[in-house]
């Protein structure tokens, strides 16, 4: 590693939405780059919304009737799909997209990271999510499985479930969404390393490697 990661702190901020593929796969691929770079003294990992289904109904849809809708149904989808599991497999995640029954709205899964983050890392509770939906085949739209997978990263369930029926940061969700809108990302996973480096899609861990040290080594700008 050269002297420009051997000791500096970086932030990341991640936007992803927690139903996007590629946005579980360019969590691991961040994940081995962050390994690469055992140096860096100090690592914050923040994650802001996307969600590329704003408009479902919060009860969500069935799957199949999304996929017809959006690939032209389920052969189409698997197709574009195998190379989703390819990558997965590569990452190390066992995607189990047969095992969805229902396309969620994912506000409240957004809301809920939000809730986490400001008490300090998210990273565990992101994780849940994406497992819980990518190969547990569980409905995320559901304030139960919400509050369990809050409570399963060591959240305070009564807290998690509060905040959730309250409907408490659901404008903010909005306002992060319309920010990163203004900043020009329309994809995600968009990653922005140091508030200076951004970085959109799944790249590999050497991708990321490289834009981490171009961060580190620009001057300041802003981050998401």
């Amino acid at each position: 590693m050269d002297s420009t990661a051997s000791s500096a702190a970086l932030t990341v901020d991640v936007v992803s939405d927690v139903v996007c593929p590629w946005c579980y796969i360019g969590k691991r691929h961040l994940e081995a780059a962050l390994a690469r770079l055992p140096g860096l003294r100090d690592v914050a990992v923040r994650w802001h919304p996307f969600e590329l289904n704003p408009d479902l109904p919060a009860a969500g849809v069935d799957r199949r009737a999304y996929l017809e809708a959006k690939f032209g149904g389920e052969a189409r989808a698997a197709q574009i799909y195998e190379r989703v599991r390819d990558a997965g497999r590569q990452a190390g995640i066992g995607f189990a997209l047969d095992a969805i029954a229902r396309q969620p709205n994912t506000r409240d899964a957004h809301r809920l990271v939000a809730w986490a983050q400001a008490s300090g890392d998210a990273q565990d509770l992101v994780e849940r999510l994406f497992r819980a939906y990518f190969v547990e085949g569980r409905f995320v739209g559901d304030r139960d499985v919400l509050v369990e997978l809050a409570a399963a990263s060591g959240y305070d369930a009564q807290a998690a479930r509060a905040w959730l029926d309250a409907g408490t940061g659901t404008a903010e969700i909005a306002e992060a969404e319309e920010r990163v809108r203004r900043l020009g990302i329309t994809g995600v996973p968009f990653f922005i390393f140091a508030g200076r480096v951004g970085l959109s899609g799944a790249h590999p861990p050497e991708s990321m490697v490289a834009a981490i040290r171009q961060a580190l080594d620009k001057p300041s700008s802003h981050a998401a």
